[in-house]
């Protein structure tokens, strides 16, 4: 192949070995270091005037340094005036973001901290107490708007001290204005008048905190002892850190998007793309390449009794990925379902199995296995349900944390993986891990886009198989 530059990246150099053979092409010379500060220092070794570069970085290990690494070498390229520029991204870094809170160690939380919903109405509106400085009248709502219903009454419950800063700023007397200016309480229920408020302001140069009540605006206790009480809530009343929003997750689709081609990506190639509507975030071609291929032929030529097996997909966002495989090779499907039943606590789910497994080999599909938890807990469910025996098949086994000696605890028999992200030490690791390789699909779609012919078959799995 002439006028071809393959440039790998740090991250998997074992990867663009295997590439580079099946092409009949040596990798490109370049020098990839780290200064000691740790900025990315990056040299091309080779030209690419008017050539075709295809960079190979997966989003593994050190993503955000790896992510780094290749948008320098994208520019690097783009300055030394190569034809074109091709990203090769076996795992996609940034294509999956969490839809509920995680704990640092990337496990679901079991419920949402109640304080994530403080201030939300029964309308689900969001309402915020003010931040107003200490000492001065805190504004509260009119009392027809206090139906503070939070669908999560049990959870909400258990923080006293957010329920009695709430209860003590609706229940608080407001302030209502007199003929003579003074600032004098009105009592709920009472009928106020139409002249403008005035509010009790401190001279210049007191501070609000040190004036003090006067004694003729006093409410007396309850109790009869006829000791004066605050008339009016403060912002010192209420926990400035509970009275927050609820938490967004930022998306970075756009952002790593906008990255790759300001860097100078004229071309990207994946495989497996966790959610497959990521490719619209870009502005030039992406290939999101299929690695179902791959693992139907693992099935049929590794897996005994595979006829007889079903493919079970751990979560609905996978069913379509596991169909896929289940109508190719004519075997049963299963899907595990996560109902939400528990009303006060919604984010706790409840895993249900939708299909018949006793008896069977049961066959896990996904696309990640990050921290692993889905895919062992779907296991579980399948060994509850009389499973005879358990595989999984993933294509990005990211492993972090302790994903490996979670797996090995499983109930889980066999967890292949592809090598689209280093594996050596996960497999040292786990004797119950084998890999497929992903090399000849990456390999064949460089060769279509260098000499200008469709990678159209690439994506029919009916045609690769």
């Amino acid at each position: 192949m002439r006028n071809i530059v393959v440039f790998s990246g740090s991250s998997h150099p074992a990867l663009v070995d295997q590439i580079c053979a099946r092409l009949g092409v040596s990798p490109g010379q370049v020098k990839l270091t780290k200064f000691a500060n740790k900025e990315t220092n990056v040299e091309i070794g080779d030209s690419v005037r008017n050539k075709d570069v295809f960079i190979i970085q997966s989003g593994c290990g050190a993503v955000n340094d790896n992510l780094m690494e290749l948008l320098i070498m994208l520019a690097a390229c783009k300055t030394a005036s190569a034809r074109r520029i091709t990203a090769v991204i076996p795992c996609f870094p940034y294509a999956r973001q969490p839809d509920a809170p995680y704990k640092k160690n990337g496990m679901p939380l079991s419920r949402v901290p109640a304080n994530v919903f403080f201030g939300y109405t029964g309308a689900s509106t969001p309402f915020s107490l003010p931040v107003t400085p200490a000492g001065t009248p805190l504004q509260t709502p009119s009392l027809d708007r206090i139906d503070r219903k939070n669908p999560f009454d049990k959870m909400f419950d258990s923080t006293n001290e957010s329920n009695s800063d709430i209860e003590s700023a609706a229940t608080s007397p407001t302030l209502s204005p007199a003929a003579n200016g003074v600032v004098i309480p009105a009592i709920a229920g009472l009928r106020l008048d139409s002249e403008p408020k005035v509010r009790h302001l401190a001279p210049r140069g007191i501070r609000p905190q040190a004036l003090s009540q006067p004694s003729h605006l006093a409410i007396p206790s309850s109790s009869g002892t006829g000791s004066p009480t605050q008339t009016c809530v403060t912002s010192d009343q209420v926990n400035p850190q509970k009275a927050g929003y609820k938490h967004w997750v930022a998306r970075s689709g756009t952002l790593i998007a906008n990255l790759l081609v300001t860097a100078g990506a004229d071309h990207i190639i994946t495989m497996d793309l966790h959610d497959p509507q990521f490719q619209g975030f870009f502005d030039i071609p992406v290939d999101n390449l299929y690695g179902q291929p791959l693992m139907v032929k693992y099935i049929r030529e590794r897996i005994p009794n595979w006829e007889d097996a079903v493919v079970v997909s751990p979560d609905a966002g996978g069913a379509k990925r596991a169909t896929v495989i289940a109508d190719k090779l004519g075997m049963e499907f299963a899907l595990i379902h996560k109902e939400r039943r528990q009303i006060q606590a919604p984010h706790k789910s409840d895993m249900m199995l939708v299909g018949d497994v006793k008896g069977k080999v049961c066959i896990l599909v996904d696309d990640i296995a990050d921290t692993s938890f889905t895919i062992t807990k779907a296991a579980k469910v399948l060994q509850q349900n009389g499973a005879q025996k358990i595989y999984a098949i993933i294509t990005h086994a990211i492993m972090s944390g302790d994903a490996v000696a979670r797996i090995q605890s499983s109930c889980i028999d066999q967890v292949i993986v592809s090598n689209s992200i280093p594996q050596e030490e996960h497999l040292a690791g786990c004797n119950k891990m084998k890999v497929f390789n992903v090399a000849p699909i990456f390999a064949e779609a460089i060769r279509r886009i260098h000499n200008g012919e469709s990678v159209s078959m690439l994506f029919d799995v009916m045609d690769l198989i």
